[in-house]
């Protein structure tokens, strides 16, 4: 029985030990994978805020764009604003000078219409001394006319006789010319007659003179002959 307590109290003693020994074990596990679990929160959460940071830079890039454009734009309005204002000065000095010039000309047009009414009678008088020229121009015009016409179908008139005289003389030249080429024919048709008769007289002069010498020879060959006959005869 006393064996049995001390294997008892020895198997009770290790189990104690190694429930200690597992304790920790576990604990420091435990206590690792907090840690570990920390330093993965701390860095989830570093790696998270890292995110928003990289987020809220962009987010406050696009907004500073946004506030530049929106800048520029402004920029541009209250340049435009400046322009438009300037343009508008302008376009009241424009106006103050245009109504001024426009007080002027109605002071010249006033003016402008007195020297009319007076130039309009003066050029009513003109016109009517102008209207009494043109009427006597216009018949020493017509008068003028008149003697040119007359003038003119005179000189038609003579013009016309001297192409109807100078047509027939070139119709007599032409006939003078063709009874002269005609005449001229004719001569050279009996100079050649002629020239021809003459041609053949002389061959014929020529063919009687060879005549006669043949007889001539034949004469004197047959005298000859003769006294050849007769030499002969008196020999024997």
């Amino acid at each position: 029985m006393t064996k049995a307590k001390k294997i008892k109290n020895k198997n009770n003693s290790s189990n104690s030990i190694f429930s200690s020994k597992n304790l920790r074990i576990v604990l420091n596990n435990y206590k690792k994978n907090k840690e570990q679990k920390k330093i993965k929160e701390i860095k989830l959460k570093k790696l998270a805020e890292s995110s928003q940071i990289i987020k809220d830079r962009k987010e406050l890039k696009l907004f500073e764009e946004k506030l530049i454009k929106e800048s520029n734009k402004l920029k541009i309005k209250e340049e435009e604003l400046k322009l438009k204002e300037k343009e508008l000065k302008i376009k009241e000095e424009n106006i103050k000078i245009e109504n001024k010039r426009l007080i002027k000309k109605d002071e010249d047009l006033g003016q402008i219409d007195k020297d009319l009414r007076l130039k309009e009678k003066e050029q009513k008088l003109k016109s009517d001394e102008q209207f009494r020229k043109d009427i006597d121009l216009k018949a020493r015009e017509e008068d003028q006319i008149k003697k040119e016409l007359k003038e003119k179908r005179k000189k038609e008139k003579f013009l016309k006789e001297m192409l109807i005289q100078e047509e027939e003389e070139r119709r007599i030249e032409a006939m003078k010319l063709k009874e002269w080429e005609e005449q001229f024919d004719r001569e050279q048709q009996m100079k050649e007659r002629k020239e021809i008769l003459k041609d053949e007289r002389l061959k014929q002069k020529e063919l009687n003179r060879l005549n006669t010498k043949d007889e001539n020879l034949g004469n004197e060959l047959s005298t000859k002959l003769e006294s050849f006959d007769v030499d002969k005869s008196s020999e024997h």
